[in-house]
């Protein structure tokens, strides 16, 4: 099998008797530390004169799996994930593919090649890296400076721990002077904080914005 081919067999795909293939889960491996690495020498030689905790989170808000998961959708990555696999796709799996095809290109073109790949086609072709300087994502950390400065608590609750498409999920709950506001799901127990912390703050005023969604939401309420 190729490996432009083997970067969107998703292993539940792979553990099926019927198909008894590889998955892409060891190029998924591969291409997550090499996208990691290209994006901070990006970040390091654009922004010469930034300290580290800049280009940390800068580098942060571009690999996080929300983000690989929206580049990836731009991309029409799920073509490719809907013709390979039979299973029901989740976000989450675009970005899972997207590091794996980085993996592909760098075992077929190495590194110099897949920099060149990620940053032409990519970085610069769906992202918009000064709309990302101002936007704060970490929405855990507004929630929380939010409830100090109004003298309120805040407390993070996990309602379920459960399987889906093998893989392990988290249904978390954000409770506000032990109130819960809003729970989410995800494959990540950070990134369901997150993600309920968004919908706490949306619930609260704080933002106006309608919450993105991480994933599908079908699970143990």
């Amino acid at each position: 099998m190729g490996l432009f081919r083997l970067a969107f067999y998703h292993k539940s795909t792979a553990n099926d008797k019927v198909y008894s293939i590889q998955s892409n889960e060891r190029l998924e491996y591969l291409g997550d530390a090499v996208l990691g690495t290209i994006v901070a020498e990006y970040l390091f030689k654009k922004y010469p004169s930034s300290d580290e905790g800049f280009l940390t989170k800068m580098r942060s808000k571009i690999v996080k799996r929300k983000s690989l998961n929206k580049i990836a959708d731009k991309m029409g990555l799920d073509v490719f994930l809907n013709e390979y696999n039979n299973t029901r796709l989740s976000k989450s799996m675009l970005g899972n593919a997207l590091e794996a095809l980085v993996g592909a290109v760098y075992l077929e073109r190495g590194y110099h090649g897949t920099k060149h790949y990620v940053i032409q086609k990519i970085l610069r072709g769906y992202l918009d890296i000064h709309e990302l300087e101002q936007y704060d994502d970490n929405y855990k950390s507004q929630l929380l400076e939010w409830c100090q400065k109004n003298g309120q608590s805040v407390a993070y609750k996990m309602l379920a721990k459960y399987k889906m498409d093998k893989r392990d999920r988290f249904k978390v709950a954000v409770l506000v002077n032990g109130k819960r506001l809003a729970t989410a799901d995800d494959f990540n127990k950070k990134s369901a904080e997150q993600t309920a912390s968004e919908k706490a703050m949306k619930i609260l005023g704080i933002v106006t914005e309608a919450p993105v969604e991480e994933g599908m939401e079908n699970g143990p309420r």
